[in-house]
């Protein structure tokens, strides 16, 4: 169905190629996982599945590509709208029209299909996704996740014998992805649908694969059964992790796979004393007060009297289904977002009187509390990396004036805008490397573009940090180094929030849990507590080795290091 013979690309003013050498064969009815670190050409691969490379992209392609018997070179994206649908990282830019039911039936229309096979499609694909009570609702009124389920509907209802999916579960609660790739698996395995997805998250979608794409970041293409590609790649799962830890053969791909095979490893942990997850927690002052918060969207509550206390030291994880609230009080907590009733009250870092951030200007607010916004490129405006870079470290070093001293992003001092500290690029080099400083912001791929708003707003370190989905659009290898920031900003004193839906991070990074439901906090406590109690929140890594206490593989790595350094 898709084949790739010897396929290069390469784009405009650049010497080196993002792909080469590619051959590559998915037959009808296959659901291929296409995986790497985050900028090694995945988008690029999936964009000349449907022609927007070179049609749209620019630069040159060389070698063929073939979809049901049709040269991409030869037909652009709208000559294969009929037999490809595409759905992107960033779901509200590719919508067209403004109501859900109409985003369902737009394709369709420009497919000319009948208008009473319309309906019934639409009616399928409603109650497919979980969008029935969704249908009427205005578009930009949605949460980033129901926006994401949306922009696959859309696609789904042309009926499309390729689908082609960029991260389709990076805005999803857990709940909602598992619906969605059940959905997907159902395509493949009763229609025939030949699915090409690329995804960060892999211990969502790895048991799902028929088949393994790998790009190892040089250009090149590894790919086979996912069993034979993972025992080899840089980036993987946490259930695949323990399966090389351990030294299964064949590597499980799923909890089940997992569990069946792990007795003799659970029996060896026993009696082993439990490594903690993360760094030890020292709650110290409290720095952010919030009392009964409300937030309302015209007659819709998003958050109703929600108290809330944030401590410094602490890393909060807020989590919830999607619409449940979290970014509705991330924006009434950093003072810019509506707030019809309650109080916030953040202490300064000079140890001056506490304020509430959305009395306060702008500069000071960024002082006080820094949010990076699920959409990251609503804070790029410039024309290059380095100038954003650089804008940052200019506003944030004025912020800070001429004499000031403290504590940043990075654990080191600034005494003053002239002393040479941590920049916001050397942040930015600690998440997502190699990111050129010439590069036009908007030509990067969604992780690093978060990637690049996220040092940007770590660059004033201010004292409280709130990330709405930060993890959206990172390989593991960025997780870990985010994980790596904000344990040195709760170290330095300051109190993170990170609203999300990756279970993984949270049992790797977070102190507390605080999970939301119809805009109301309904669970509050110890990450161990709150996410293992829970099917939904629990990481693969604790499902496989329970009723061991064990959160990540790291854990299980440092229990077993003693016991294989004495072999």
């Amino acid at each position: 169905m898709i084949r790739f013979d010897q396929v290069g690309v390469v784009y405009d003013g650049e010497t080196t190629p993002v792909l080469r050498d590619v051959d590559l064969h998915i037959p009808e009815g296959e659901l291929c996982l296409v995986v790497g670190r985050t900028g090694v050409g995945k988008s690029t691969l999936l964009g000349a599945v449907n022609g927007l490379v070179p049609h749209f992209t620019g630069g040159t392609l060389r070698g063929r590509v073939t979809v049901d018997g049709r040269d991409t070179a030869h037909h652009p994206p709208r000559e294969l709208a009929d037999v490809v649908g595409v759905v992107g990282q960033d779901p509200l830019a590719g919508f067209t029209t403004d109501t859900v039911e109409e985003e369902l039936a737009y394709v369709m229309e420009q497919l000319a299909v009948p208008p009473e096979v319309m309906r019934k499609r639409v009616e399928e694909t409603l109650d497919l996704l979980g969008l029935a009570d969704l249908r009427h609702r205005a578009l930009h009124e949605l949460s980033g996740g129901q926006q994401q389920r949306v922009a696959i509907g859309s696609v789904l209802t042309a009926h499309p014998r390729v689908l082609v999916l960029d991260e389709p579960t990076s805005a999803l609660d857990p709940t909602a992805a598992e619906e969605v790739l059940a959905a997907i698996t159902r395509l493949v395995h009763d229609l025939g649908v030949t699915v090409l997805l690329a995804e960060h998250r892999l211990e969502r979608v790895v048991q799902y694969a028929d088949r393994v794409a790998y790009l190892p970041g040089d250009g090149t293409v590894v790919h086979g059964p996912p069993a034979e590609v993972f025992r080899h790649t840089a980036i993987a799962p946490p259930v695949v992790g323990l399966g090389r830890l351990a030294g299964w053969r064949p590597l499980p791909l799923s909890v089940r796979d997992a569990r069946r095979a792990a007795a003799p490893l659970r029996e060896r942990l026993t009696d082993v004393p439990v490594p903690p997850p993360r760094r030890a927690a020292v709650a110290g002052e409290r720095v952010l007060d919030a009392r009964g918060v409300v937030v309302r969207y015209g007659p819709v509550t998003a958050v109703r009297e929600v108290g809330l206390e944030l401590r410094a030291g602490e890393v909060t994880a807020l989590m919830g289904r999607n619409g449940s609230g979290k970014s509705s009080l991330l924006w009434a907590l950093q003072g810019s977002g509506p707030r019809q009733g309650g109080s916030v009250r953040v202490l300064g870092a000079d140890g001056g009187p506490a304020a509430d951030p959305k009395r306060l200007s702008a500069t000071r607010a960024r002082q006080l509390v820094g949010l990076v916004p699920q959409t990251p490129t609503d804070l790029l405006y410039l024309e290059t990396v380095a100038q954003e870079l650089a804008q940052s470290d200019l506003e944030a070093r004025s912020a800070a004036g001429p004499t000031a001293a403290g504590p940043t992003a990075t654990g080191q001092t600034a005494a003053s805008p002239t002393t040479a500290g941590p920049t916001a690029r050397q942040i930015l080099d600690r998440l997502a490397p190699g990111i050129p400083d010439g590069t036009h912001p908007r030509d990067l791929s969604e992780g690093q573009k978060l990637a690049l708003v996220l040092a940007i707003q770590l660059a004033a370190a201010p004292r409280v940090v709130l990330l709405d989905e930060p993890t959206r659009g990172l390989d593991y290898h960025a997780k870990e180094a985010l994980t790596g920031i904000v344990d040195a900003l709760a170290a330095e004193g300051r109190t993170v929030v990170v609203s999300t839906h990756d279970v993984e991070f949270v049992a790797a990074a977070a102190d507390r849990v605080v999970v939301m439901a119809e805009g109301e906090i309904v669970a509050d406590g110890p990450t161990a507590e709150v996410i293992v109690a829970s099917p939904t929140f629990a990481p693969q890594t604790a499902k496989i080795l329970a009723p061991l206490p064990y959160l990540t593989t790291r854990q299980v790595a440092a229990a077993l290091a003693p016991a294989q350094a004495a072999r």
